[in-house]
């Protein structure tokens, strides 16, 4: 019986992906050495800053560190689609079991799904500075250098294959150069100030053990509640339609109803949007967290850390084009930023008032995780937490 997994030609969506990313940055060889290298050590520099500014003890759980190529951010990116993706494509194939010619289907369904994911990813490979890739699944090679160009990038050259763990800290090279020459700032700086944000998200999960399996089942938990009945997902997909089409969910709608106004979202089911809401606090949450632990280090170690905030927000905020700007609200990216801007402002406002020991009790259970309510409102965290003298559990 052929397995879940085979719904999507993986193969088909990383050649896919390879064939129409756009080039990296040109650098020599030399060039290309001296940034991996830059990165590793910037990598292992973070690590002490962040520990000593949150007070998360990382110690004994080191996770590995890779310095890849937009080609091999793919490659990382697919292995873990495989692992994540598998209750819904599971569940897709128990159905198809039951369908006459099912199997034919699949084998053509799987080309087109391949195609697609293969033509995203490429979207998001350029664009993508790094990534603690939470669900690692699988070994990845490390690129010990990042050629001139993405193409002709291969794995291992000379590198050590890194066996699985609990997760792996991704830095994509071309990218982070790319974007520092657009940007004009300090190279050394603007590397160091990147790898300060990956690091905290590295910490968040090594420093609290609990963490990945809690939002590995919040996902699952969302992929299992996935329609697979072809014409209950066709009535989903032509309401999404109308009411983008129709401009049904306006902004102001949009914000009031804690939407990202995304053909993805207007798909949900009702049990979805709810874990969604769960979900989208914790990333909020991981997301603001990191960005807070950035500006709080960065003056003390990054002299231009003022110029790379502000020209980094800017970029951010008004994307790359209008087909970026369009692929972003389509997919539900505009939601990112938003994650950055009230998370960022719930750790603030929470560490303001009860110090960086008093916000770290979001770490002890998912009971003390915020909801999405409370990382909007962070004063109702601070008093259903700390109401008492012991966390809830």
């Amino acid at each position: 019986m052929t397995s879940g997994a085979d719904m999507i030609d993986w193969d088909l969506a990383v050649s896919t992906a390879n064939r129409l990313v756009r080039p990296g940055p040109e650098v020599t060889r030399d060039e290309a050495r001296a940034v991996v290298a830059e990165l590793r050590a910037h990598a292992a520099e973070s690590e002490g800053h962040v520990r000593a500014f949150t007070g998360l003890d990382t110690r004994g759980n080191d996770t590995p560190v890779l310095i890849v190529d937009r080609a091999g951010w793919v490659r990382a990116n697919v292995q873990g689609f495989r692992h994540v993706l598998r209750p819904l494509l599971d569940k897709v194939n128990e159905r198809r079991e039951n369908i006459p010619g099912g199997n034919a289907l699949t084998g053509m369904g799987s080309k087109v799904t391949g195609l697609e994911l293969g033509t995203l990813l490429s979207f998001l490979s350029a664009r993508v500075l790094g990534q603690y890739e939470t669900f690692a699944p699988a070994a990845l090679p490390d690129n010990p250098d990042i050629p001139a160009t993405a193409e002709g990038a291969e794995d291992g050259l000379g590198g050590k294959r890194l066996s699985a763990g609990p997760g792996r800290l991704l830095l994509v090279a071309p990218n982070i150069v790319q974007v520092e020459r657009e940007l004009d700032v300090a190279p050394r700086d603007f590397r160091l100030w990147v790898c300060l944000h990956e690091e905290t998200h590295r910490t968040q999960f090594t420093a609290v053990p609990w963490l990945r399996d809690h939002l590995e089942q919040e996902v699952h938990a969302f992929l299992t509640e996935t329609e697979v009945d072809p014409a209950a997902m066709a009535r989903r997909f032509r309401d999404a339609a109308q009411a983008l089409v129709a401009g049904r969910r306006g902004d102001a709608d949009e914000e009031s109803r804690g939407g990202d106004g995304s053909l993805v979202e207007l798909v949900q089911t009702p049990v979805q949007r709810e874990i969604l809401s769960r979900i989208t606090a914790v990333m909020s949450l991981l997301e603001g967290h990191a960005d807070y632990v950035m500006d709080g280090v960065g003056p003390q170690v990054i002299p231009s850390v003022g110029e790379i905030r502000e020209k980094f927000q800017q970029r951010r905020a008004r994307g790359t084009g209008r087909l970026d700007l369009a692929l972003r609200k389509l997919l539900g990216m505009d939601a990112k930023l938003r994650q950055y801007k009230d998370g960022e402002r719930f750790v603030r406002m929470v560490v303001d008032q009860v110090g960086m020991d008093g916000f770290n009790r979001v770490w002890t259970s998912p009971n003390t995780l915020p909801t999405r309510g409370e990382i909007a409102d962070p004063q109702t965290w601070v008093d259903r937490v700390h109401s008492t003298r012991s966390a809830p559990e």
